[in-house]
């Protein structure tokens, strides 16, 4: 069976990919990488290669999990073997995004994590979803396992990351992106600059969808997903 990675997003673990793995379960070997003790990009990706055993993998990561997956890629390139970029982009940020940034650092910094949460919540998910009581619980409940401390890490990782757009050309496996037609912090035309790049892409845009789509949509990331992996 062919091995599956999912690397979540920020402030997120594996409860990001629950319904991902239930559906591959029968089918793929498929694990959760731990992006929570390194606060450089090149260091997370160094340490998920070191630690997956594998010589070859499918690879997919969501928002932050995306940033990683591209320096997976450029890291080690042969031994990805299929590649799935979810609601990210493969710019930098920019000084405005590193500036907000920071004010979420200096909030969990003084203690006021339960701030960052709220600030980040109405940003993850589309407009109509904002009050929805479930899955605001199954995203608070990840940032609480995350914690602070691990959530500062992973937000300089972010700042400090490399632009990889000029590396999208040189992806040459069966790639994935997927994008929330609704996501604010990642919009669809970054995920179309993605797949324009990359030569192998398949490019899906998921409907009344924001940031988090393998939860606030699974039904329709799983059938892109079952897809993209029996091709």
């Amino acid at each position: 069976m062919e091995p599956v990675i999912f690397v979540p997003g920020l402030n997120c673990d594996g409860d990001l990919f629950r319904d991902q793995l239930a559906i591959l379960s029968d089918t793929h070997t498929a694990r959760v990488a731990d992006h929570t003790r390194d606060a450089s990009m090149a260091a997370i990706a160094r340490r998920i290669l070191d630690e997956t055993p594998e010589d070859r993998f499918a690879l997919f990561g969501l928002s932050m999990g995306g940033y990683v997956a591209l320096e997976i890629f450029a890291q080690a390139p042969e031994r990805v073997s299929r590649l799935g970029l979810f609601n990210t982009s493969a710019r930098a940020d920019t000084d405005e995004a590193k500036d907000n940034r920071r004010k979420l650092i200096a909030l969990a910094q003084a203690g006021r994590f339960d701030e960052v949460c709220e600030t980040l919540w109405p940003k993850l998910v589309a407009e109509n979803r904002v009050d929805d009581v479930e899955l605001r619980a199954r995203v608070d409940a990840m940032a609480e396992r995350v914690g602070p401390e691990a959530f500062i890490r992973q937000q300089e990782a972010i700042m400090g990351r490399r632009d990889q757009r000029d590396r999208l050309s040189e992806i040459a496996v069966p790639t994935l992106v997927l994008v929330g037609a609704d996501d604010r912090l990642t919009p669809p035309h970054l995920a179309q600059e993605m797949a324009e790049a990359i030569g192998p892409a398949t490019l899906g845009v998921v409907p009344d969808c924001g940031h988090l789509s393998t939860i606030e949509r699974p039904e329709s990331v799983n059938r892109a997903l079952r897809a993209f992996l029996a091709a």
